[in-house]
Parts: structure tokens; C-alpha cells; sequence
């Protein structure tokens, strides 16, 4: 520090003392608030729209010959694993498109910056979060036994699976695509924009039971199986909470779903007993 004399100096009088600004952490996850999922949600739903919309109009134009009505054509898509994928992946790619402008548009930061993505530094970080997806698909295996007698025999997600081709494009876009995306809405800008406002906690378990509401037509909201997703969803956004780094929530979610799909690839041999074969 150089230090100026006045009394030596009298010519350069020292400037009066202003303390220096804070620094702004770019990114800082306490920036995404609920003007952000308010956005998300409404980009989301006009999203799913026009994607419903795209794939109605692909649908009945491969079909055109066969005069469908419209209540034909929900009942022809409602069990079409090709299109429904098809669907959501669309709408996925027009909702993280929109959520990475967000975060440069609103808070100038990257969309990883922005949801505290922190991908693990270390190959421990990585096997804490491969054991902990392990350890949610065993919980999720003890729970289905436990609550069997309330889980319905046929829902709306299993009868999906109904051919290996089916099955097998599902479940690479259950392992690969949706926690991908559910964890950057969930984890990235829910928990912390609502925990932001009334702590971390009562944020956990709000995250957690809109997780498992986004999970309920599959499960033909049916409370069994429904209290087991509102459990991963729990357990999920605490893994946000401790280690804020959503890349680790994703590597947790990716593994959780590989572990069940690969007890039913197992179970059917291969995909090629499902119901619908």
C-alpha cells in the first residue's frame, strides 16, 4: 500500500474514502427467482401445445387415407411410443432452448451458470452419485413390494412398453433426455428460486411433490406408486440442496432409471416378452 502524506503533499490531497462495491457473483443460483419458472411454465405449456399440435398434423398425414377423426387420432397416439417421444422430445428442445435465453437475457450468465450445473471434479463425486442412483432404484424395487396391493396392475407408462421397439426407444429416452431436462427445471430454477423465499426445507418438499404432480397422468394418479416418485424427488432435490450441483442430481436420475429399465430388459429377456408381444 502506498500511503500519501498530506502534510509532504499538500498538492495531492488524499480522495475521500468510498468503499468498494461488493463483487456480483455471476451465476449465483440465489439469482433465479420465480419470475424464471413463471416464464418456464408458461413457455413449457405453450411448448407441449405446439408440439401436440406438430405431431397431429405428422399423424394424420401418414394416415390421411383413413379419414380419422380427432377422438381416433388421440386414441391412435395415446399408445404410440415413436410419436409420443417424438412429441416430447420436441417440446424439450423448445423449453431448454428457451431457459438458456433466459439466463443470458435476464441474468447474463450461461444456462450451467445459471442453474449451479458444477459438473463433480472428482471420480469420488461421480460413484457417490452412481451408488446414490442405485440406491433409489433398490428403495423404489422394497417400495413396489411393500405397496404392491395398491399399485394398479396396468398404467398408462407401463403399457407404453407394449414391443421391444417401443421399449427400447423409451427407455433411452428415459435414461438420456428426461432427467436431463427434469433435473434443469426441478433442481436448476424450481428449488432454488422458491428456496430463495422460504428456505430450504419447505423448498425441498415443494420441488419433490411438483416432481412427482408431473409424473401423475403416467401413473393414472394412483397414490402407491406416486408416494415412490414424491420419495426419488425428495431425495433428488436434497442432493440439489447439499452439493449444489445439478450435474450430480442428473448423473443420480440417469442411474436410477437405467437400474429399473435394466431389471425389466432383464425380466423380458431382452424387451422380447413385453404384453403387447
Amino acid at each position: 500500500m502506498h500511503y500519501i502524506d498530506p502534510i509532504s503533499h499538500p498538492e495531492f490531497p488524499p480522495p475521500p474514502f468510498t468503499p468498494a462495491p461488493e463483487p456480483v457473483a455471476q451465476g449465483d443460483p440465489a439469482k433465479v427467482d420465480l419470475l424464471d419458472v413463471l416464464l418456464i411454465g408458461v413457455v413449457s405449456f405453450v411448448a407441449l401445445v405446439a408440439a401436440t399440435l406438430g405431431v397431429f398434423a405428422i399423424y394424420w398425414v401418414a394416415h390421411r387415407g383413413e379419414h380419422l377423426t380427432p377422438d381416433a387420432m388421440s386414441k391412435g397416439l395415446s399408445g404410440n411410443a415413436p410419436y409420443l417421444v417424438a412429441l416430447q422430445l420436441a417440446a424439450y428442445l423448445i423449453i431448454v432452448g428457451f431457459m438458456a435465453l433466459l439466463a443470458w437475457g435476464r441474468h447474463k450468465v450461461t444456462l450451467g451458470k445459471a442453474i449451479s450445473w458444477n459438473a463433480p471434479s472428482t471420480a469420488r463425486q461421480v460413484g457417490y452419485a452412481l451408488s446414490g442412483g442405485l440406491a433409489l432404484a433398490l428403495i423404489s424395487d422394497i417400495g413396489n413390494a411393500v405397496l404392491n396391493p395398491w399399485i394398479p396392475k396396468s398404467l398408462p407408462i407401463t403399457e407404453l412398453f407394449k414391443d421391444r421397439p417401443s421399449a427400447l426407444l423409451l427407455g433411452g429416452f428415459g435414461i438420456l433426455i428426461a432427467p436431463l431436462v427434469e433435473e434443469i427445471a426441478f433442481r436448476g430454477f424450481l428449488y432454488p428460486a422458491v428456496a430463495r423465499l422460504i428456505g430450504s426445507l419447505p423448498s425441498i418438499v415443494i420441488t419433490g411433490a411438483l416432481f412427482t404432480a408431473l409424473h401423475g397422468a403416467q401413473l393414472s394418479f394412483s397414490w402407491a406408486p406416486l408416494l415412490l416418485i414424491f420419495i426419488v424427488g425428495i431425495s433428488l432435490t436434497v442432493v440439489r440442496a447439499k452439493t449444489n450441483s445439478v450435474a450430480l442430481c442428473v448423473i443420480v436420475h440417469m442411474t436410477y432409471n437405467f437400474a429399473l429399465l435394466a431389471q425389466t430388459y432383464v425380466a423380458t429377456h431382452g424387451f422380447r416378452q413385453m404384453q403387447g408381444t
